[in-house]
């Protein structure tokens, strides 16, 4: 899929992409992936719905990759290397302020039904999005193994990914606010370090 898709999109300015992508995303927020329709992001962008389709190929893909476009960073995870662990993981929390996690939680809560009712959808979702996450943070693991801060056989080693997302995606659902850095670097210190059996600095 991602050969094909960045073949098909050659001849597209990053301007232009960028422009799509947004456009897409403000579509998400205003009316849900099941309402969203090519004929509409079309009408948004000033596109042909078949300059669409050739270039993305179905709606699945071109919202995939608008949500892959709006966090750029998420391919450049394991690139952050404070030293240790936890300042690794609050390095991560820092790169987006509370307003950006706040529409980032929005799109998801939008994304959440659909998701499992299309098997497109959630193929392009974990190919274009969460396997490359995945990825990501397991060279960031394995550098925290390789210092020794994890034992390599610790088995909420597997489950991570599946921590934080749940505590980004779950913050709006139990308490009904949006998730910040605050919380989730108290997450991060409460749950994720201890289940790795990370020590956290006592404070004075």
């Amino acid at each position: 899929m991602t050969e094909v898709a960045t073949a098909r999109r050659s001849r597209i300015t990053p301007e232009r992409e960028a422009e799509l992508y947004g456009a897409v995303l403000d579509l998400l927020r205003e009316v849900g992936y099941d309402a969203l329709t090519m004929d509409a992001v079309a009408a948004r962008t000033k596109s042909s719905k078949a300059t669409l389709y050739r270039q993305w190929g179905s709606k699945a893909e071109l919202v995939v990759r608008a949500l892959r476009h709006m966090k750029p960073g998420a391919s450049g995870i394991a690139a952050i290397d404070t030293g240790s662990l936890r300042g690794d993981f609050h390095a991560l929390v820092l790169r987006d302020d509370d307003c950006t996690m706040e529409q980032n939680s929005a799109l998801m809560r939008a994304l959440g039904m659909a998701i499992q009712d299309n098997p497109d959808l959630l193929r392009a979702f974990r190919e274009l999005l969460i396997e490359p996450e995945m990825a990501e943070f397991r060279k960031v693991l394995q550098r925290a193994v390789d210092r020794g801060e994890i034992r390599v056989d610790n088995p909420a080693l597997d489950y991570v990914l599946h921590m934080l997302i749940g505590a980004f995606a779950a913050r709006s659902i139990i308490d009904e606010l949006p998730p910040t850095q605050a919380f989730l670097g108290s997450y991060i210190d409460a749950v994720v370090l201890p289940a790795l059996g990370v020590p956290i600095p006592s404070t004075p």
